[in-house]
C-alpha cells in the first residue's frame, strides 16, 4: 500500500522535462498532478480534490500563466488557491505584475529541491492555517446569529404572555408573511430572515398597562391612544443594531400598523414610504386576527377575512401584495392546520 498524501500540488509546464524535475522534487511528500498548457491547468484546478497549491510557469503558449493566474482568482472555486509562480528569469515588474494578479510568491526554475519544498510547505501551512480561522469565523458568526435568533423569538414570547392572543398566531402570522415575501419576490435568505423577526411585531405591548391591553371590550379614545404607543415601544425595545434580523425586526414592530393611505400610526406613512416588511406583515397579521377568536369578537371565515383584505387593497394594504395573498389561501389554510389556536 502507497502512502496517504495530505495534499495535491498542480504542477503547471508547458516543458515536459521541467515538470518531471519538480515532481521528482514534490512527489515523495505530495501527491502531484500535472498540465501542460493554461485550459489543462483551469479544468485540474477546479477537480476533485482540488490541489492544494498551484505551481505555474509564467512563460507558456496559447494563454500564460498570468492569464491563467488571473481565471483562477476570478472564480470563486478556485481564487483561495495559492498560486506560486515558477519562471527561469523575472525581473520586479514581472514578479510585481504576478504579485498583483494573487500569486503568493515567486521561484526560480533553477531553485535548489530544499528551497522548493520549503516554500510549498509554508504556503500550504499558511493556507492550512487561514482555514481554520476562516472556520473558526464562520462557527462564531454562526453562534451570534443564533443568539440573536433565540433573543428575538423569547422577546416575541415575552410579548404573548401580556396578550390575550395565543403563540399560534405569532407562528401562523409569521409563517404567512414568509409565504408573501416569496411571492413578492424576496430571496429564500430575505424572507426566511422576514419569518424569523415578525414574531417581534408586538413586542411592544410588554409596555401597555394591563387595564388597556386585557379590556375585553371597545377601547375609548384615550386607551387607543396609549395602545397605538406599542409600535414605538416596541421599536426603542428592539434599538437599532447592526444585525440584519434585528434591523428588520425593528423596522417590523414600528411599521405594521401604518395604513397605505397614510391614515395608520404611529408616523402616518403612505404607500411606498412604508418599508416592504411592515406592508407585508400588515397583511398577515390583521388576516390571521380577524380568522382568530378574541374576547372581543368572533373568528371570521378565511373566507371572509380575505374579502376584507381584499377590500382594503390600496387603503390599508399596498394593493399589489393583496392579489398575492390572495393566490395563497391554500397555503394559508394548511398553515392554520398546522398551528391551530389551543383554545
Amino acid at each position: 500500500m502507497g502512502p496517504v498524501f495530505a495534499e495535491t500540488i498542480l504542477v503547471v509546464d508547458d516543458i515536459p522535462g521541467n515538470i518531471d524535475i519538480l515532481a521528482g522534487i514534490l512527489s515523495p511528500h505530495y501527491r502531484v498532478v500535472f498540465a501542460t498548457d493554461g485550459t489543462g491547468a483551469l479544468r485540474l484546478a477546479r477537480g476533485d480534490p482540488a490541489p492544494g497549491l498551484i505551481l505555474l510557469d509564467v512563460v507558456m503558449p496559447g494563454m500564460g500563466g498570468h492569464e491563467v493566474c488571473r481565471r483562477l482568482k476570478a472564480d470563486p472555486l478556485t481564487r483561495g488557491i495559492p498560486v506560486i509562480f515558477i519562471t527561469a528569469k523575472a525581473g520586479e515588474s514581472d514578479e510585481e505584475q504576478g504579485l498583483a494578479l494573487g500569486a503568493v510568491d515567486y521561484l526560480r526554475k533553477s531553485s535548489h529541491p530544499a528551497i522548493v519544498r520549503q516554500r510549498v510547505r509554508i504556503h500550504l501551512d499558511l493556507r492550512s492555517q487561514n482555514l481554520a480561522l476562516e472556520a473558526r469565523v464562520q462557527e462564531r458568526t454562526r453562534q451570534l446569529r443564533e443568539t440573536r435568533l433565540e433573543i428575538v423569538r423569547r422577546l416575541g414570547r415575552a410579548s404573548e404572555y401580556r396578550d390575550n392572543e395565543t403563540g399560534m398566531h405569532v407562528i401562523r402570522m409569521s409563517h404567512a408573511a414568509h409565504r408573501l415575501a416569496l411571492a413578492a419576490g424576496f430571496p429564500e435568505a430575505e424572507a426566511e430572515l422576514l419569518m424569523q423577526a415578525a414574531p417581534m411585531h408586538d413586542v411592544g405591548k410588554i409596555g401597555i398597562p394591563d387595564r388597556i391591553l386585557l379590556k375585553p371590550g371597545k377601547l375609548d379614545p384615550d386607551e387607543w391612544t396609549v395602545m397605538q404607543t406599542h409600535t414605538l415601544i416596541g421599536a426603542e425595545i428592539i434599538g437599532h443594531h447592526d444585525s440584519d434580523l434585528l434591523r428588520m425586526a425593528h423596522a417590523v414592530a414600528l411599521t405594521h400598523h401604518e395604513r397605505w393611505d397614510g391614515t395608520g400610526y404611529p408616523r402616518r406613512l403612505a404607500g411606498g414610504a412604508i418599508p416592504i416588511e411592515g406592508r407585508i406583515c400588515a397583511i398577515a397579521d390583521v388576516y390571521d386576527a380577524l380568522s382568530s377568536v378574541r374576547p372581543y369578537k368572533r373568528a371570521w371565515s378565511p373566507e371572509d377575512a380575505m374579502a376584507y383584505i381584499r377590500a382594503q387593497a390600496g387603503q390599508a394594504f399596498d394593493p399589489s401584495l393583496v392579489p398575492l395573498f390572495a393566490e395563497l389561501m391554500p397555503e394559508l389554510l394548511r398553515i392554520w392546520t398546522w398551528y391551530p389556536d389551543s383554545r
